[in-house]
């Protein structure tokens, strides 16, 4: 008998549908401003994540678009995720943390946003420098926000985060 009965169960669900388990299981004992939010990933692989914000009232600022509190919640799951899923992979311990992060707003998000990274291959590398030298490796993740059912494929702001990686 496994040490969690639901175990095969779980093995058994979508690729999707358990990152989205896990996520909600983390965003509730750890980080409660994601569950606020609605955050669901929406795809996520090897090379890119993109996740979901809805457009809701408790995103919303006094303006009727989304908050840029909530865009930040976005930008940081995107790159965040991307990054756990290759540590995840890795089997490894890895300390991994945003160190710094710049926002480009460039249009009034009014409408459910998807925050996507596609800086998958960079982070493997940064991870593979860090496991070979043990130091900290910096690097730059970008993400892009956009409002689809408004704007199509334009951007609705842009994220620049430093990613901040150590083997441990």
């Amino acid at each position: 008998m496994s040490a969690f009965p639901f175990q095969s169960l779980i093995r058994r669900l979508p690729e999707r549908t358990r990152a989205n388990l896990f996520l909600r299981v983390f965003a509730l004992t750890k980080i409660r401003m994601i569950s606020w939010t609605g955050a669901r990933i929406f795809e996520i692989d090897d090379h890119h994540c993109v996740v979901r914000i809805p457009f809701r009232s408790r995103n919303k600022n006094h303006l009727k678009s989304m908050y840029f509190g909530a865009l930040m919640v976005g930008a940081d799951l995107a790159g965040g995720l991307m990054v756990f899923n290759k540590v995840h992979a890795s089997g490894r311990k890895v300390s991994f943390a945003f160190k710094n992060a710049h926002g480009e707003f460039l249009k009034r998000a009014e409408g459910d946003t998807y925050f996507s990274c596609q800086d998958g291959q960079a982070v493997s590398a940064a991870l593979q420098e860090t496991f070979d030298s043990s130091e900290r490796i910096n690097l730059p993740i970008h993400v892009t926000a956009t409002v689809p059912s408004k704007f199509g494929e334009d951007p609705v702001a842009r994220f620049d985060l430093t990613l901040s990686v150590k083997a441990v």
